[in-house]
């Protein structure tokens, strides 16, 4: 009788790589809070449908794009983003900091090369989830975070200003000289009427968030001043893409991929802690919103965002579920329907005055105080992040605030790093003022390693011990400083002695040197008494004029 074996299908992936894979898409657990929460989640659906419609318009027209591919953004990338997305109660759509990263792309390439750009950001961050990258994005530190949101609003309303005045507007010239020319060569005969629909629409919005009721002061305003939306989302298509002009926008596509990547993931991090609408996914919450700007792109939109106003509306309404989400867009969707033979006089100083009032209410001024009243550090990062923003770029501005952020942070930490002598334990010995008892406490790292190490090199010791249970972190660094100076003392004529080296750092140390450094592998303890004991012979041997002993292995 012949057995017959199959062979157990080969498995293409890992099983964690599979369940990371399978953990991006949508399931089961995204539908469990409908049961208790849908009727809530309609009308917050409904709620920030209201909200996001004149935002969408507004952001579509200051990205350069057009209010129409604001709308489509907001509908097709916030129902995509909102079933693929890593937050159950998050609001994708247009937003002002990805409108002041566009504006210069539009202004130097054309809005079909915004549509590239958005496919190919979205590719990236589809990308960056599936490699867990979505999870980097989270150790931006905070005055850095507080830095880029209040620089992006002084951005946001700095771009207002040619509209409010009717001033032409000259493409690619940097935000603050095009708000100073606007100011300079307005024609103040003329341009009263839009700096007055600005200043009333400002009045409406402010008025109506002061008021009880939660009314939508930014739709309001705009219908009173009238517009014409879209008749209809066109057909999906592939944009053109020339060779020559993809190898351009690669680097825009990249900074795109890092502001959606970034500004999702602080907006669902502020909704996780608005109310208790389940943990954050973040890599999932990068991969869904890659393909809603994929989505986005291929409709004819912009590069989508979490929207963190839009997000706090949703949650503040009652929504739970990505139900809310899905009815914001399908909101938004209905006005397009319906929206076609509104009379196209919507003025472009009505939609400034809702970009205005809305970066006014970026800023928490209650978080700002808070930040200032930290350190000089902390307030130093959060005010040259604001400045880079403004002057520079927004993906820069990350940056630099990130290096100073971290270069204030290890100037901290090497300050808590330091070297102590102590008294020996137990009754005094002779010839106890030849042993040098050396604690070393903190991170032993490369911004302390000298200063530390300089400290411990002024000692003129016969025997010199070094406590080393109290150092919290060794990097390569700190260890190849420590075996130098080990070598040194040795050189020297002086005995070293270790004791309390973590096992976590031994690896570390071994690689160093540090032990082979050492005169003996038995110069190395775990115990403080009998380091000691051992220390007193040593002197005990000199006093007697017997030798020392010699390097061994």
């Amino acid at each position: 009788m012949t057995q017959t074996i199959t062979a157990a299908p080969r498995r293409l992936l890992p099983e964690n790589a599979r369940r990371h894979l399978s953990g991006l898409l949508p399931g089961p657990a995204d539908l469990a809070p409908l049961r208790t929460s849908w009727r809530r989640d309609l009308l917050a659906g409904i709620t920030v449908g209201v909200v996001a419609l004149p935002l969408a318009l507004a952001f579509g027209v200051s990205s350069g794009m057009g209010a129409a591919s604001g709308l489509i953004t907001a509908i097709v990338a916030g129902a995509v983003a909102a079933v693929f997305g890593g937050s159950h109660v998050q609001v994708s759509g247009p937003t002002g900091a990805m409108a002041v990263i566009l504006a210069p792309i539009v202004a130097s390439h054309g809005t079909q090369a915004v549509v590239v750009v958005s496919v190919l950001a979205g590719i990236v961050l589809v990308a960056a989830g599936a490699l867990r990258l979505g999870r980097v994005v989270v150790y931006i530190p905070w005055p850095v975070i507080e830095g880029f949101t209040a620089g992006i609003a002084v951005i946001i309303a700095l771009q207002q200003v040619p509209l409010a005045l009717d001033a032409p507007i000259h493409t690619g010239e940097r935000t603050l000289p095009a708000a100073l020319d606007a100011v300079r060569t307005a024609d103040w005969t003329q341009a009263w009427l839009p700096l007055a629909i600005t200043l009333g629409v400002i009045a409406v919005v402010e008025l109506a968030r002061r008021l009880p009721g939660r009314l939508p002061g930014a739709l309001i305003a705009v219908v009173a001043a009238i517009g014409e939306l879209p008749s209809a989302l066109p057909a999906p298509s592939l944009p053109t893409v020339d060779p020559a002009m993809l190898q351009t926008l690669a680097g825009p596509a990249l900074a795109v991929a890092a502001l959606a990547a970034i500004e999702s993931l602080l907006s669902a991090r502020v909704a996780a802690g608005m109310a208790q609408t389940g943990r954050v996914l973040p890599d999932r919450e990068v991969f869904g919103q890659g393909l809603a700007s994929i989505a986005s792109g291929l409709f004819g939109g912009m590069p989508a965002t979490g929207a963190i106003a839009r997000t706090a509306v949703n949650v503040r309404a009652g929504a739970r579920s990505r139900l809310a989400a899905l009815v914001h867009a399908a909101l938004l969707a209905g006005v397009v329907a319906v929206g076609a033979g509104l009379a196209s006089m919507i003025p472009l100083s009505a939609l400034a005055g809702v970009l205005i009032a809305t970066a006014l209410r970026m800023v928490d001024a209650g978080e700002v105080r808070g930040l200032l009243r930290v350190g000089r550090s902390t307030a130093a990062t959060f005010v040259v992040t604001i400045a880079c923003t403004v002057l520079l770029d927004l993906i820069t501005a990350v940056e630099i605030g990130v290096v100073l952020a971290a270069f204030f942070a290890l100037r901290a930490l090497a300050d808590t790093t330091h070297v102590a002598r102590e008294d020996l334990p137990g009754p005094a010995a002779p010839g106890d003022e030849h042993i040098a008892l050396l604690r070393l406490e903190g991170s032993l790292f490369f911004g302390a390693a000298d200063r530390v190490m300089d400290d411990i090199a002024d000692t003129d010791a016969w025997v010199v011990v070094l406590r080393l249970s109290r150092v919290e972190l060794l990097d390569p660094t700190g260890a190849h400083r420590l075996a130098g100076i080990v070598q040194l003392l040795e050189a020297r004529g002086a005995t070293v002695l270790i004791k309390g080296l973590r096992h976590r750092h031994e690896r570390m140390a071994g690689r160093a040197g540090v032990l082979e450094a050492l005169r003996t592998r038995e110069h190395q303890f775990s115990d403080l008494a009998e380091a000691v004991r051992h220390a007193r012979s040593h002197v005990a041997r000199q006093l007697a004029g017997q030798p020392v002993p010699k390097r061994r292995r």
